[in-house]
């Protein structure tokens, strides 16, 4: 039997964004790695997961939540929500940016604690939404779990290439 680490999940600060920028960048390379192009992947995370990125997330709103492995506090996961960025949202609407943790850690329930946090910073809101890769099974069946359904697609540039999302729905009490 493999021991999972424990760990602790606290709200992120800008003074996280390098943190925020590491794993965003491990976990899209270790989800994608393999199924999406290379170069495309190493150009994406090269672009979006940065601490310049993050930092401007957390500047203009979002709300971030870092999940560390205990003990040490190294950085294993974490959740974003801010302004939505989809064709499909509408007024009273938030999205959830990112969800991520390394999959050493998937199965241990860090993702439904990150998505709990999530959920609690959007209520007041109308719906909380998402975009996933149509083939990452494992995040939709996640998301599904979790009281997600479907609301359409979107077109996502990875590194300069166009890949299919679904973009997911949760209706949240008002």
């Amino acid at each position: 039997m493999t021991d999972i680490p424990t760990w602790t999940i606290r709200e992120a600060g800008e003074d996280d964004a390098s943190a925020l920028a590491l794993i965003g960048a491990a976990t899209f390379l270790e989800t994608f790695a393999g199924i999406l192009d290379g170069t495309a992947i190493v150009g994406h995370c090269a672009a979006q997961h940065t601490e310049a990125a993050y930092s401007a997330y957390l500047r203009n709103g979002g709300r971030a939540w870092l999940a560390e492995a205990q003990p040490g506090r190294a950085p294993i996961g974490f959740a974003l929500v801010g302004k939505p960025d989809l064709a499909a949202a509408l007024d009273g609407d938030i999205e959830l940016k990112r969800i991520y943790s390394l999959s050493r850690f998937h199965g241990s329930g860090l993702g439904a604690a990150l998505m709990k946090q999530a959920l609690e910073a959007a209520i007041g809101h109308r719906r909380l939404l998402l975009g996933v890769y149509a083939g990452n099974e494992r995040a939709l069946a996640f998301y599904r779990k979790q009281g997600f359904t479907d609301l359409g697609t979107r077109q996502f540039d990875v590194g300069g290439k166009l890949h299919d999302d679904l973009v997911l729905s949760r209706p949240l009490a008002a």
